[in-house]
């Protein structure tokens, strides 16, 4: 039955790329389709770049005609379909939401086009180029291009830039612009270039505004260009100021007064009366709602410096990394005082709105997972933003869940119970035995401690305890990257009664008994952050995440051998191992409208050494699921080769010292919520040592044929960030098996969010 839709979804396809080539019978008597332009370059100049000039040209070509597919226009024929009397509902949604207005010839105007060839040639220095045009008509097809030539002339190039000589000595604005040439776009030699000059213009801007010329703007600046020194196209640059320049921009500016508004809100109707100085600062609020001590690191913004938009922007985003305020506005008043040396004042008032001070989470959720466990879930969060007046962030949560597994073999009845705590508190500075802040201008780092506890029951296998405690770093280095560092990183886990058959696994797998006997782990771990997916002025962009973990050296020096030949302390066996993973996310947008590529690499690996030879099970990975190789069930992956015997499989999770994936995905719209993807994922876990109860779980060199294959379809549901997530997919190739498409045997994933 399946394959037989899979065929007619086939047939529909071809029926609809057919249906493509008629659209050129929809085309009025008189008109033709614009096909496109093209620019030919004609000349023997040697110009830096050349690609760039011609990928800027062909830019200028407009309208755009319609689009392609294999030599066809669909999206055009959908669209004259839509327009009959009676279009139909396929035709009209389709029409709708795929169709294109059609682009004729006669939309196009070539003499205006060749204008704006030619200006955009004189403002890169090709002055008196000269630009042809030829037409050309197709009758079979209905279609018009047009072909452009460009014989370009030599360029004007710079000889020397310098500001006008007149004036050099009449303002002290010129000295300050005068050093920031040091740090011209601009070169000897240089094309001439009206976008250059504008940037120019731009960077001498910012550089005087960071010196206190707060009312200084970059339209005062104007370029003049001298060829009458030479006579072959090469000329020199003066840079000079406007006529009639207000005469406050060309004064600097220093900070007089800086007042904060701690609890500051605008509904508020509370007159503001009792004002705090604390160092430079005054602090207004009515109650001490955040302690000026702790807030005056943050602020960038002093009396006696000279007015710099850097530190303003610095000490916003700061402010608003504390976590407490929900808007921060900075307004600066100038003042009509002189300073001594001429500058004049600007007072500077910080109003700081901050979010609700306490908040209550609920979360309910119902979970299904494709190893067949199926149950509910509650959290509840208590939140406190300001807990000690000093921006500290405290939480404290609490889960349930309960899952019960269905349908899967000989582990039909199986449950799982879970029970968990966790508060943590965070401060938003650096707990250190020397005060660094001021060392980070960008974002002062934060200071987490967390304690968790975890209670975990697989009826018919074991109970699990574990206790948690963090103490570490978060500090954000610039807007694309973000560092963790958590020196004191503890896990505690108990191993309880255990079930006899549990016991005979762990019998046959000494591995993965020494997993779960590793109670204790102590370490170090580092994470870093590169992420400019944020970034939506950038057509693709990059994100990676790696991550380093590393255990039990500290406590090797202080453990003592058991009469088991291992290390213990505290009477507690430890785990000894270092940990590597890497994983590299790359998003293209392929138009305007939502479709995107998505491309994904992850690699790990975990080593033991010392007094471990296997990692501790909670350390370990896993391949498989929602947010992984989602066509093979959650953990359900490995390691290698090995396959779980009929019955056991979704009986344990599958793990491994060793992971690698690799994901490819397709997304796009379909309507105003639902976007759809189409992917392909690949990957698989393995083991760094032989393990005699896993046959085939170790890497080798012939991992790529060890991998798991698999590629779907997808639905979400996308409101404003929210995604609700349904993708379906089936196995091309199973790890210890050739290619075999198993359609007959997807895999269903739930999840909330994207995958990657």
């Amino acid at each position: 039955m399946k394959s037989n839709n899979l065929k007619y979804l086939f047939f529909i396809s071809i029926i609809y790329l057919l249906s493509a080539c008629s659209a050129k019978k929809f085309i009025p008597e008189g008109k033709t389709l614009y096909s496109g332009s093209t620019i030919k370059l004609e000349d023997t100049l040697e110009i830096k770049n050349r690609d760039g000039l011609k990928t800027m040209l062909d830019g200028l070509l407009k309208p755009k005609p319609n689009s392609k597919i294999l030599g066809m226009r669909p999206n055009l024929y959908f669209y004259y379909k839509s327009q009959r009397e009676k279009p139909g509902f396929i035709n009209k949604f389709l029409g709708k939401k795929i169709g294109e207005e059609p682009v004729y010839f006669s939309d196009v105007n070539v003499s205006s086009t060749k204008e704006i060839i030619l200006n955009r040639l004189d403002n890169n220095g090709f002055f008196n180029s000269q630009v042809a045009s030829k037409v050309e008509s197709d009758s079979t097809s209905k279609t018009t291009k047009v072909n452009y030539t460009i014989n370009l002339a030599s360029p004007y190039r710079m000889e020397k830039y310098e500001i006008e000589r007149d004036t050099l000595d009449s303002l002290a604005l010129y000295s300050e612009i005068k050093k920031s040439m040091d740090q011209t776009f601009f070169k000897k030699d240089a094309r001439f270039n009206l976008d250059a000059m504008k940037a120019e213009r731009t960077r001498i801007d910012n550089f005087l505004k960071e010196r206190g010329y707060y009312n200084f703007n970059g339209d005062f600046l104007i370029f003049e260009a001298d060829t009458n020194a030479y006579d072959d196209k090469r000329f020199n640059l003066f840079l000079k100021l406007k006529n009639k320049v207000p005469e406050k921009s060309l004064v600097p500016y220093e900070i007089r007064d800086v007042t904060i508004y701690p609890n500051y809100s605008v509904e508020s109707k509370e007159e503001y009366k009792d004002t705090t100085e604390f160092k430079e600062f005054k602090f207004v609020q009515n109650d001490v709602f955040f302690k000026p001590k702790r807030l005056s690191p943050y602020i960038l913004i002093k009396p006696g410096n000279n007015y710099s938009p850097k530190f303003s922007k610095y000490t916003s985003r700061r402010l608003s990394n504390i976590g407490t305020y929900k808007f921060v506005n900075i307004n600066y008043k100038e003042n009509d005082t002189v300073t001594k040396n001429g500058k004049r004042h600007l007072d500077a008032e910080l109003f700081l709105s901050p979010l609700n001070k306490r908040a209550l989470r609920l979360e309910l959720q119902g979970v299904t997972k494709s190893n067949n466990f199926t149950g509910p879930g509650i959290g509840i969060t208590y939140s406190n933003r300001n807990i000690f007046k000093g921006g500290e962030l405290f939480r404290l949560s609490t889960n349930f869940g309960y899952e019960k597994q269905f349908s899967s073999g000989g582990s039909e009845g199986s449950s799982s119970l879970q029970l968990g705590a966790k508060t943590s508190l965070t401060f938003p500075r650096l707990l250190f035995p020397i005060n660094i802040d001021h060392r980070f201008e960008y974002s002062i780092p934060k200071t987490k401690i967390e304690l968790g506890y975890d209670y975990l029951n697989r009826t018919r296998l074991y109970r699990l305890n574990s206790l948690t405690a963090t103490f570490g770093y978060i500090w954000t280095a610039n807007r694309f990257v973000t560092h963790r560092l958590n020196p004191l990183n503890i896990n505690y886990v108990s191993l309880g009664k255990t079930s006899d058959e549990f016991e005979n696994i762990l019998e046959e797998n000494p591995f993965l008994r020494q997993s779960f006997e590793q109670k204790f782990i102590a370490g170090l771990t580092y994470s870093f952050t590169y992420n400019e997916l944020s970034d939506q002025s950038k057509k693709g962009g990059f994100y990676t995440n790696v991550n380093f973990d590393i255990a039990g050296n500290t406590l090797d020096l202080f453990g003592k051998e058991n009469d088991e030949g291992s290390k213990t302390f505290l009477g507690l066996k430890y785990a000894q191992y270092a940990k590597l993973d890497i994983d590299t996310r790359y998003h293209y947008k392929l138009d305007s409208k939502g479709q995107v590529l998505v491309a994904r690499v992850f690699g790990g690996i975990g080593l033991p050494y010392g007094n471990s030879n296997s990692l501790p099970f909670v350390k370990q990975y896993f391949s498989g699921g929602p947010y992984s190789v989602r066509a093979f069930r959650i953990r359900g992956l490995g390691p290698g080769t090995y396959t779980p015997a009929d019955g056991e499989s979704g009986y344990f999770d599958q793990a491994g010292d060793i992971r690698l994936e690799a994901n490819l995905e397709y997304r796009f719209p379909i309507m105003q919520y639902i976007k759809g993807a189409v992917f392909a994922d690949a990957g698989n876990v393995w083991l760094t040592k032989e393990n005699e109860a896993l046959p085939g779980g170790k890497f080798s060199t012939d991992f790529i044929n060890e991998l798991g294959i698999g590629a779907g379809i997808g639905l979400r549901i996308d409101i404003q960030g929210f995604v609700i997530r349904f993708d379906l997919a089936s196995p091309l190739k199973t790890p210890n098996t050739d290619w075999n498409f198993e359609y007959d045997s997807p895999v269903f994933n739930f999840a909330i969010g994207y995958p990657f």
